[in-house]
């Protein structure tokens, strides 16, 4: 599925164990934290992260624009 997100803030530490997640960033910079990096990503950059890795989404103050692929069935905290 191709899921339209706004996000601002931070969600909590998790992963997913079955699915990758592929962010699209249309908006503004969105940072995703690994336990062992951060990595900022830019409006028109691509963002993997692979099932099993644990991470962190969040912004600064401003809101991001993206679209999520990713299954139908994926939940997010």
């Amino acid at each position: 599925y191709v899921k339209l997100v706004k996000a601002k803030g931070e969600l909590i530490w998790h992963h997913h164990e079955h699915e990758d997640e592929l962010f699209y960033i249309l908006k503004g910079t969105f940072i995703m934290d690994f336990r062992d990096k951060t990595t900022y990503v830019k409006a028109g950059e691509i963002l993997i992260v692979p099932k099993g890795v644990e991470h962190r989404p969040r912004t600064d103050d401003e809101e991001v624009w993206l679209m999520l692929f990713e299954p139908q069935a994926t939940k997010h905290t």
